[in-house]
């Protein structure tokens, strides 16, 4: 009996799970959004039908819509016409005659738009179409209820509805019928305008075509003709001829119509093409006889466009590749805390008295005094009496550490900023600020950083995140056991939680061998390695010296392309590519970004010194506009490890707890970080400010789960693979063998010759092939005498000008 009840419950127990397994995948956004979406469309498809049907069957429905909504749904003797039944017929009606009209036509159209956004079927502006379909909707109404009042005694159908007859007659009490023509005439060619660039250039040209109309039959007073400096041109309608006759110095035309009599007298001008050859001349008087009439065609212009359509192509989506992608769930991450801060009143009072006690002890006295609590820190602000040293309550920091009894008491004085004393005061009861508060606070949901990257919380309890492109490095530096390893992950949770695998890609470099090894699951979505590597995660020193110099080349490709491209930064190339302005069949493609983690740095620098310190630093110096950025962490801030150069190109720190001042001052340039409390303390600096922070707790079965939840999807053939690197020292011409050449050797040799440009990289991409092999391909050139030896990031010299010599050489060999 026991073991039945045992399997009853486990059974009970299984089917709660799957149920929460299935509420969990519902709570991806994708699929919320497809439901919603197809409940959109068919709702909006059985309106439809509903409206068209009240249109054709509404009128013998009439005597039963006039129920109450109760009786029409509960009484199964009524007989509805209409298609969409009873529900149907009432939901019509109510639309049409008791709403809006047939402007409900429009809502229809909006929950179709709605059901394509949700779903995201097809890239539509939900703003625009409902900015304009909202007034479409209200202006329709009201016009249909102005222009169609007298069916609303007729027929059963109101076209306007109920409020557009109602807000049609009001406009007419207020403003009569006329102001209310003018009304809706006036909001319809200002939306038409708003709607559609060129709208005003065409009116605005249309208004001023039929303003130029020539008027017919007009007669010019005396002071319009007299002040025309033209000759006299013929009425095109006139079939009269006009005679000239020269008289002295002026010239008298004379018109044979009728009612065209007079004379008009012009000062003589003698370019005036009309002029008869015998007038020209002199020497001739006219014979009276008719001059034939000038015939002056009108010049015609063609139409000007106000502006120019081109088909435009849809943008270029970077996701498509792994569009079924599905970011991981939140439910992934453990919630740890409440979220309710843990120190309370008395502990804030008692705190207060003993500082106030301690100070008054020195005869400080204190103005204001205020509490900022935090998840592990409060900030008391003092406001001291006027006159009172800010370096005398500094040098206090040890007395009043001993009369709280707490570690870590650090003192800001001033407070940047403000016009206060900080005494930054760790609680009894510290909370653990967990890694899902912080990805679901609207502060990260929210953002708009390119790399956001969310560290934790900060002493008021707010949601600590910053832009990693803007940093755009980082040296995080700790002892053994404060939480250094744990920031890491935070930093690449917060970044797995962010971007898709097409937008990002990481580099791990981690001697240990054992902190970032969890990440290989990922290889294929967000890692980037050198072709031929087997592990995608670099622990030998060797291979981080070629992987470094790999990336310098992969950081020297993308300025080419920023080059070609006219543009400063990745952000405006990948903008121009994805809008579809670069060709990819030019050498462009999409950029995503890389961040370079680095796990004990100290080990390296101790291992292979300059060969690892100057790759990394020409890395931090530039390659920020290329989108490549580096993460470094070491247990070790000491200076022989932190250098000058590192500290030069790494402007962004963080520090966890330290053993000495002097750790503190290598890697903050300040005294501080030996005073935090560790497990996970720290202090941010991001230039001359410093931000204490409690760094997020996730712990390694969260990461285990999140990089499960994203190995198991489909992810990308291979990782995403660096430039191929030529160790230097085995780049020697003269050990190349030119009796076994390569292949492509002739086609390099006519390509390098053609374009006068001796580059590895122009050889890789032209015939799509490994650096290494155009590297050898290189070689083989400058031995043969085609090109230059190597001058570092420059490209080769071609020593033979013109096709003529090549052929003469390749045939010598």
């Amino acid at each position: 009996m026991a073991k039945k009840i045992t399997s009853n419950t486990s059974r009970k127990n299984n089917q709660k799970s799957n149920f929460r397994k299935r509420l969990s995948k519902l709570s991806n956004w994708e699929r919320v959004g497809g439901i919603l979406a197809i409940g959109l469309f068919f709702f909006a498809l059985y309106l439809l039908i509903s409206l068209i049907s009240f249109l054709l069957s509404g009128g013998a429905d009439q005597s039963q819509l006039s129920l109450t909504a109760r009786e029409i749904l509960t009484n199964p003797n009524l007989k509805i016409e209409n298609v969409g039944g009873k529900w149907g017929a009432s939901m019509a009606d109510w639309f049409i005659n008791r709403g809006i009209g047939l402007a409900s036509f429009g809502v229809v159209y909006l929950l179709f738009i709605m059901a394509v956004k949700l779903g995201r079927i097809h890239k539509v502006s939900l703003s625009r179409n409902f900015g304009y379909g909202i007034f479409l909707i209200i202006w329709s109404s009201v016009a249909l209820g102005y222009f169609m009042a007298p069916l609303y005694e007729q027929s059963y159908l109101y076209p306007g509805g109920a409020y557009g007859f109602f807000i049609s007659q009001w406009f007419n009490s207020v403003i009569g019928n006329v102001g209310t023509f003018f009304l809706l005439m006036a909001t319809m060619l200002i939306c038409i305008i708003i709607a559609f660039e060129n709208a005003w250039p065409v009116m605005r040209k249309w208004m001023s075509r039929a303003k130029k109309q020539p008027a017919t039959d007009t007669t010019l007073s005396d002071e319009e003709i007299f002040n025309a400096p033209q000759a006299p041109v013929i009425n095109e309608k006139d079939n009269s001829f006009a005679k000239v006759v020269k008289e002295d110095d002026e010239v008298e035309v004379v018109y044979a119509d009728d009612n065209n009599k007079g004379e008009i007298e012009l000062e003589r001008e003698p370019e005036v093409n009309n002029i008869s050859p015998d007038k020209k001349h002199g020497d001739k008087k006219d014979d009276g006889t008719n001059d034939p009439e000038l015939e002056v065609e009108k010049r015609v212009e063609d139409d000007v466009v106000a502006s120019i359509q081109q088909d435009v192509l849809e943008d270029y989506d970077p996701t498509l590749d792994l569009s079924r992608y599905e970011f991981p769930p939140l439910d992934l991450l453990k919630e740890w805390s409440t979220g309710n801060p843990q120190v309370t009143n008395e502990e804030l009072i008692a705190n207060k008295n003993r500082i106030v006690e301690t100070l008054k002890n020195y005869n400080i006295e204190i103005v204001k005094i205020k509490a900022t609590s935090g998840p592990t820190i409060t900030l008391y602000e003092i406001v001291p009496a006027p006159g009172i040293r800010i370096s005398k309550i500094k040098n206090l920091e040890d007395d009043i550490a001993l009369s709280l009894a707490a570690l870590g008491i650090r003192i800001i004085a001033p407070i940047p900023g403000k016009g206060t004393v900080g005494i930054e005061v760790p609680n009894r009861k510290p909370e653990i600020v967990s890694m899902r508060s912080i990805i679901a606070s609207r502060t990260f949901q929210e953002s708009e950083f390119e790399l956001p990257i969310a560290l934790g919380k900060t002493i008021s309890n707010e949601t600590y995140a910053v832009d990693l492109t803007k940093m755009p490095h980082i040296l995080v530096a700790g002892a053994t056991g404060q939480g250094k390893s744990v920031g890491l992950n935070a930093i690449i949770t917060s970044l797995l939680y962010k971007k898709h695998p097409s937008q990002l890609k990481f580099v791990f470099v981690d001697p240990k061998k054992v902190e970032l090894n969890l990440y290989s699951v990922i290889e294929k979505h967000f890692l980037a390695k050198m072709p031929g590597e087997d592990d995608p995660i670099i622990t030998d020193v060797q291979k981080v010296k070629n992987t470094l110099s790999s990336l310098n080349m992969e950081m020297d490709e993308r300025y080419d392309l920023l080059k070609k491209a006219h543009t400063r930064n990745i952000k405006e190339y990948n903008q121009k590519f994805i809008s579809r302005r670069l060709n990819p069949e030019k050498g462009f493609r999409y950029l995503p970004y890389i961040v370079v983690i680095i796990d004990e740095f100290a080990d390296l620098i101790m291992t292979a010194g300059k060969e690892i310190e100057l790759p990394i630093a020409r890395i931090a110096q530039l390659a920020r506009a290329v989108g490549i950025h580096m993460i470094i962490a070491t247990q070790r801030p000491s200076i022989n490890i932190i250098t000058g150069v590192i500290k030069a190109n790494f402007p962004a720190r963080i520090a966890f707890r330290v053993a000495s001042m002097v750790d503190s001052r290598t890697i903050l340039d300040s005294p501080g970080a030996n005073q935090l409390i560790g497990k996970g303390d720290m202090l941010v600096s991001t230039g001359s400010n410093l931000t204490r922070v409690q760094c997020a707790f996730v712990d390694t079965p969260e990461v285990e789960s999140i990089v499960h939840f994203i190995g198991e999807q489909p992810g990308y053939p291979t990782a995403f693979l660096l430039p191929e690197y030529i160790d230097g020292n085995s780049d020697e011409p003269g050990a190349v063998d030119l009796k076994n050449r390569d292949d492509l050797f002739d086609e390099a040799a006519k390509l390098v010759v053609m374009n006068q440009t001796g580059s590895t990289s122009a050889i890789q991409r032209k015939f799509s092939i490994g650096y290494n092999r155009a590297g050898r391909i290189m070689d083989q050139l400058e031995a043969a005498g085609i090109v230059g030896p190597n001058e570092g990031s420059k490209a080769r010299q071609v020593l033979l000008q013109d096709e003529y010599s090549l052929e003469q050489l390749l045939n010598n060999l």
